[in-house]
This record gives structure tokens, sequence and C-alpha cells, in this order.
């Protein structure tokens, strides 16, 4: 099981070109792999952050959708992954709160494996972060 961090639908539905192909290839070799992909609530909430606050909201939709279709599960977020957050927010220097929330989500659902950009995720023993 993979976890689909925010910037892939972005990348993929995104004017810039920046990582697109890497992403594309990426997410095939995934899908044709039999991978089960998923992730959770908080990224569609980060969809709906990024693209209002620059203004592009047409490419809600677009992003939403290409995540729905390659999506797997979409995990919940409740009180138990916020306080994991917290937890590592104050243990692991130089992480972010997105990616602790992620992470706590993760851990809970025993997801080892993160396709992400973000070399946040590098911080976290036991997290195998997936970019090319």
């Amino acid at each position: 099981m993979i976890f689909i961090d925010s910037n892939v639908p972005m990348y993929l539905v995104g004017s810039s070109q920046r990582h697109q192909l890497d992403t594309e290839r990426v997410l095939a070799r995934l899908i044709e792999g039999g991978m089960r992909l998923v992730t959770d609530a908080e990224v569609f909430q980060e969809i709906l952050h990024r693209y209002s606050a620059i203004e592009r909201s047409q490419a809600i939709q677009p992003a939403f959708e290409v995540l729905l279709q390659i999506l797997d599960g979409v995990f919940p977020i409740d009180l138990a992954d916020v306080q994991r957050a917290k937890e590592m927010l104050l243990s692991v220097s130089g992480l972010s709160a997105r990616d602790a929330l992620h992470a706590a989500t993760m851990e809970r659902h025993e997801v080892h494996e993160i396709f992400t950009f973000d070399a946040g995720f590098d911080l976290l023993p036991g997290v195998r972060r997936i970019s090319q």
C-alpha cells in the first residue's frame, strides 16, 4: 500500500512542468505494478487550500478527479491522528505539520511508503519515500 501526497495530483493537472513527467512515470509504474494507492482526507483539503490561495479554483475539480480515479481508499483524519502528529512535531526537528499529520495517519493504517517529492518525509524512520 502506498500513500499518495497532495503534490501528485497537483503536478498532474498543474501548469508547471516541474515534476510532471516524473509524476506520470512513477504513477504509471505503481498502477501497472498493482499497488494499492491510498491517501487521507487532508490531501483534499490541501488541494482546496493551495488552488484557492493562488486563485486557480478551476484546477480544483480536475485535481480531485485525477486523485479519485487512481485511489483505492481515503483515510479519515481523527483526533488520534492529530495527537500523534503533535508528538511527531515535538520530537522530529524540521518536520512540517502537514507531513506529521500524513505520517500519523499512515502509521495508524500501517502504510510505510509514500509517493511524494517532499523530502520532509525522509526525516521519519520507518517511512520510505518514492519519488522516482
